[in-house]
């Protein structure tokens, strides 16, 4: 006999990041496979040191990490936790970002600036993973920037079906906060089964970051629950001005919905004053007690991501998840 034949086989394991581990815990637990311990610890000077106390020889690994507040940290230990399989013999390694980090940066909008989505996939890349599974890209073409299998998740099932139960009966609006949301805004409207569309003009001074002016309603939103939808809600100001004007054009009630509830400050305070009734986000980040607001519904992206690790793992078809939307 000139050869040796091994049998087959394929192990999933799961590991987690220092980010939210609370959500690998939870995928974890849909999956029925815990997360792989790990010595995760940062030196004096930040070094950030990362061991896992199993052996990953030969595993399908999905590394999942919620870049958070203090991003450049948690893609730092995502890097470091990728090398780490790597050089332990992982046989193929899945970074699962349900927030992708630096995906506002997509594009130069002026001379001499970063396009810092593309360098996070190669830094990825680099490290040595094999494939991304995240969750609502701020633009699709990021998709594009890795060189290697990209599972781009979308969140609106789940939080349609959440608007959906309780606001059923009443007649509804969807908003796009801006043009470059009107896209997304469009898929809402058909989820919802083609409630009328409508979008706020507004302005924003390039100069100064997370500053904007909005303008003016263009559609139909007089005595109607108004649905503002959008990827990520960051320091909460384009929402909340786009909610005054929508009360100014005779909305009967402004509800938002919005995958990735970033929350930096002042987005909490704004929020608690806003004449906002329901923030709808889901937990692709952890969001502290002290952000929770009696008004912000936190709904679970568990359940979808661990049915597309399964699906990865199993050699399935992602885009079944969606009915086939891509």
């Amino acid at each position: 006999m000139g050869s040796i034949v091994a049998e087959n086989r394929k192990s999933l394991m799961l590991f987690s990041g220092r980010g939210f581990p609370e959500l690998a815990d939870e995928i974890g637990q849909v999956l029925g496979v815990a997360p792989t311990p790990a010595d995760s610890y940062e030196f004096a000077n930040g070094e950030i040191f990362v061991r896992f106390k199993d052996s990953v020889r030969g595993s399908d690994a999905f590394v999942v990490q919620s870049v958070t507040e203090g991003v450049n940290r948690w893609v730092m230990e995502t890097l470091i936790m990728i090398d780490a399989l790597k050089r332990g013999s992982a046989k193929r390694i899945t970074v699962v970002l349900p927030f992708y980090p630096y995906s506002r940066q997509d594009k130069k909008h002026r001379g001499r600036e970063p396009i810092s989505a593309r360098l996070v996939a190669d830094l990825l890349k680099t490290a040595g993973a094999n494939r991304i599974l995240t969750v609502d890209l701020h633009t699709a073409q990021i998709q594009g920037f890795f060189d290697g299998p990209v599972d781009h998740l979308f969140a609106m099932d789940i939080l349609a079906e959440h608007v959906q139960q309780k606001y059923a009966g009443r007649p509804m609006t969807v908003v796009a906060p801006d043009s470059g949301r009107v896209r997304v805004a469009e898929r809402w409207t058909d989820r919802l089964g083609g409630c009328p569309l409508a979008f706020i003009h507004k302005t924003r001074d390039p100069l100064k970051p997370n500053q904007v002016v909005a303008n003016r309603v263009v559609g139909e939103v007089e005595g109607r629950v108004c649905l503002i939808v959008d990827d990520m809600i960051d320091t909460g100001g384009t929402i909340t001005k786009a909610a005054d004007i929508l009360w100014d054009e005779g909305a009967a009630d402004v509800i938002v919905a919005s995958t990735h509830a970033l929350l930096s400050d002042p987005a909490t305070e704004r929020l608690k004053n806003s004449r906002i009734s329901e923030l709808v986000v889901t937990n692709t980040l952890p969001l502290p007690p002290e952000k929770r607001l009696d008004k912000i519904t936190v709904l679970s992206i568990a359940p979808l991501l661990a049915r597309a690790i399964r699906e990865v793992f199993d050699d399935g078809s992602v885009t079944t998840l969606f009915g086939g939307l891509s």
